[in-house]
């Protein structure tokens, strides 16, 4: 017997009422804790020994039984370990943490990668990085530390999400280094999930940090090769996203046939709903494919470029921000390409003020180079 076991039989404490307690404890103290299920299968192998009793669940236990770290059998705090077991604590720690992890504790983690989206839409990457890198990285961690293979994927999904998201608002601020470093973790934790709509999707977003250093033709390859890679398994909002960015690709490189070609591709498989349930990161109504059909063609300098900016600016829901201000700064250029300064110059300080709010390097210096040349 544990001195574990021992205290909770002399308590004469059943199951159901010592994990009500913990949950208790855990609530007083804002820790989260395994689902109740897991709980008593956890608390068995507390009580047999076969688990080491560490960490958020050793204070709990020591607040429910009102006892200590060592009257418990666990290593009093003042009396630092040896380096070797130090170390053999720590990952034991670690790999029991990942053992908490479940369905329920996922689905927080989508949610909180949901909501660091939300607020990216509308206020930008600069103050909300730091969050979504510790995000990332709380994950990896437990991913890395996991042993079942049945929580394992589940967690690559969501990690996938959230790194993408990461690298994305990395580039936006132009950290380059950065943004490539969390598409790489993304892709990985994809391919953990074998999930090929996601390993599509990270590839191809992995490609702009390619066309933003100027290697247009890199750029394309590495979205044409993520295109076929995943053939016909991708959905339907994922193919006309995909066949979009590859038509940005070739617009960047000054292939106008290609960039056209594309975008019709894209168009004719766009599904009614902009939305599809198992893609919470991916949001593309024909507004938006009209907006950015809009800036490929801005930059070819083609003058139909107006006509498709200035509908998408009228049918544009208001809160995506960062995108308003990348549609005006792309009428800019389509406008004054055209000959007409002035509003050229309005639209881009309009996008100017806007890129303001959400901190977005790539589209300051966009702006920039077009009011300096106006």
């Amino acid at each position: 017997m544990t001195a574990l076991a021992d205290a909770i039989s002399a308590r004469r404490l059943k199951k159901v009422v010592l994990v009500s307690k913990l949950k208790s404890a855990a609530r007083a103290r804002s820790i989260a804790i395994a689902s109740d299920a897991s709980l008593e299968r956890m608390i068995r192998e507390w009580q047999a020994g076969r688990r080491p009793l560490v960490g958020d669940y050793l204070t709990l236990f020591c607040d429910v039984l009102e006892m200590s770290a060592a009257e418990l059998g666990s290593l009093p705090e003042d009396e630092p370990p040896e380096a070797d077991l130090d170390d053999a604590m720590a990952l034991t720690r670690e790999l029991f943490a990942a053992t908490t992890l479940d369905r329920s504790m996922v689905t927080l983690f989508e949610a909180q990668t949901e909501n660091l989206r939300q607020q990216d839409r509308r206020l930008g990457a600069q103050l909300l990085l730091p969050q979504t890198r510790a995000h990332v990285a709380q994950m990896e961690t437990l991913l890395r530390h996991g042993v079942s293979p049945g929580t394992r994927q589940p967690v690559a999904a969501a990690l996938t999400e959230a790194a993408a998201l990461a690298g994305w608002q990395a580039l936006d601020l132009g950290q380059y280094r950065a943004a490539w470093e969390l598409h790489e973790v993304a892709k990985g934790a994809a391919r953990e999930a074998e999930n090929a709509t996601l390993l599509a999707h990270v590839t191809a977003q992995q490609a702009y940090v390619l066309l933003d250093l100027g290697q247009s033709a890199h750029a394309v390859e590495l979205m044409t090769h993520a295109h076929a890679a995943a053939g016909q398994k991708l959905p339907a909002l994922m193919r006309a996203w995909m066949h979009a960015a590859e038509a940005e690709a070739h617009s960047a490189t000054g292939n106008v046939s290609a960039t056209l070609l594309a975008f019709d591709a894209a168009t004719s498989v766009l599904p009614d709903d902009p939305e599809d349930p198992d893609l919470p990161f991916l949001f593309l109504a024909a507004p938006h494919l009209a907006r950015w059909r809009g800036n490929c063609l801005a930059r070819l300098g083609l003058d139909e470029a107006i006509t498709d900016l200035t509908r998408a600016l009228e049918t544009m829901e208001r809160g995506f921000t960062r995108a308003e201000a990348g549609l005006r700064c792309d009428l800019a250029l389509a406008l004054s390409v055209r000959g007409e300064a002035d509003e050229s110059r309005r639209q881009a300080e309009q996008a100017k003020d806007l890129a303001a709010l959400t901190g977005s390097a790539r589209q300051r210096r966009r702006i920039a180079q077009l009011l300096e040349a106006a």
